[in-house]
């Protein structure tokens, strides 16, 4: 079983990348569902007919759904938005229409996409997954959902459990909604912890970032795998979207361009080493249907099975080395040279190492501490980041 995922900035080509992906391992003989998470679907464009939010056959061997998250809280939620509606609204303090709108637990969206991953790993339906994720800002807080919808159930569990024992002399047909509510959110908390599991075991799920060579797309590349790497979900490769062909340079205005992708291009292959790259031209017409998507299939992958996992170990760590200070690891297996420079700016990180250049993007808690020096170890580069207690007594 293979879930792989598909995430970057709007407009880069995911949905396009993730339905060709899917068409290939289709074609190679594995049942592939495609599915996706963004809330504004394109994927029924890309493969030029209409999908459901179940899964349909669409090809041999090929299943494509677009994920409803209103269809699911309804049809699978419903008592726990139920319960939360009416305690809402009974409280006298707001109407019905806004309580309904204020009762979905936060993240319900988030989860309800994700559950369906989950679904399909656990009941096995599928050999190959592969998802159309939302935009890089919307995914990476679906990823993070996991995390962050334990937290608060085991607050509300807290809660829950006082009370109960608070309204246990008065139980009866009283504590049935709330009850029923309970146990709806317990299941949700396990299954979310079974879900966290998945997404983060390199055996199973992948992550791939689609960009095209431009400084704001790359960037945004860029902070999606720190924070990928920050959550422990494996990235094993990156797909270079809408790559000019060199016969464009004719006419100044596409000379200028070609030269201007030349030199972004050269930034990816150095800011995303060692994760393997595969490029996808930009072609002159639209890829739309399965024919042209197995043709790009086919330009991107060759004869790859775009099924496989691209690429093994952790692009970065961060240590935790006590009282507040912190260590960022980044494998750099092919640099020799032990004169490290390293200039920080904000939330990016210049690397300098001989002839090895690279800038990155840093998590949020690295961004705001000041960096304290590095060196190369083992083919390891290590980055330390001071307390902020010490940053505020330097002043």
């Amino acid at each position: 079983m293979r879930i792989i995922l598909y995430l970057g900035k709007g407009g880069v080509g995911k949905t396009t990348v993730a339905a060709a992906t899917a068409l290939r391992c289709a074609e190679l003989g594995y049942k592939t569902l495609v599915a996706s998470t963004d809330i504004a679907h394109s994927l029924a464009d890309s493969l030029d007919m209409p999908l459901e939010s179940v899964p349909i056959q669409v090809a041999p061997n090929l299943w494509a759904q677009e994920i409803s998250v209103v269809a699911d809280i309804h049809n699978h939620w419903g008592t726990l938005q139920n319960f939360v509606a009416g305690a809402i609204s009974n409280s006298g303090k707001i109407n019905n229409v806004v309580a309904d709108e204020l009762s979905a637990f936060p993240g319900m969206d988030e989860i309800v996409s994700l559950l369906h991953i989950n679904k399909q790993a656990n009941e096995r339906n599928f050999d190959r997954v592969i998802i159309d994720a939302a935009p890089t800002g919307e995914t990476i807080r679906l990823l993070t959902m996991p995390d962050t919808f334990r937290w608060y159930a085991g607050h509300l569990s807290k809660v829950e459990t006082g009370v109960a024992k608070l309204l246990r002399p008065f139980a009866g047909r009283m504590l049935q909604g709330p009850a029923e509510a309970l146990e709806a959110l317990h299941k949700l908390d396990a299954a979310t912890g079974e879900l966290r599991k998945t997404l983060s075991n390199p055996k199973i799920s992948s992550y791939r970032v689609v960009l095209q060579p431009e400084k704001m797309v790359i960037r945004e590349a860029e902070r999606a795998v720190s924070y990928l790497g920050l959550f422990n979900y494996p990235v094993d490769g990156a797909v270079i979207n809408r790559v000019l062909p060199e016969a464009a340079a004719e006419g100044d205005f596409y000379r200028k361009r070609l030269q201007l992708q030349m030199k972004y291009l050269e930034m990816i292959e150095n800011n995303f080493k060692p994760l393997p790259l595969f490029r996808v031209p930009y072609y002159s017409d639209e890829i739309i249907g399965l024919k042209a998507l197995s043709r790009l299939a086919s330009d991107c992958f060759g004869e790859k099975d775009p099924g496989e996992v691209f690429y093994r170990g952790v692009l970065q760590k961060i240590v935790d080395t006590g009282e507040g200070g912190y260590q960022l690891h980044l494998p750099l297996p092919f640099v020799k040279s032990d004169h490290v420079k390293l200039r920080k700016r904000g939330d990016e990180m210049f690397i300098t190492i001989g002839n090895f250049k690279r800038e990155m993007i840093l998590p949020t808690v690295l961004a705001k501490r000041k960096a304290g020096g590095g060196r190369l170890r083992n083919g390891v580069l290590e980055i330390d980041f001071l307390p902020l207690a010490e940053i505020a007594a330097a002043g």
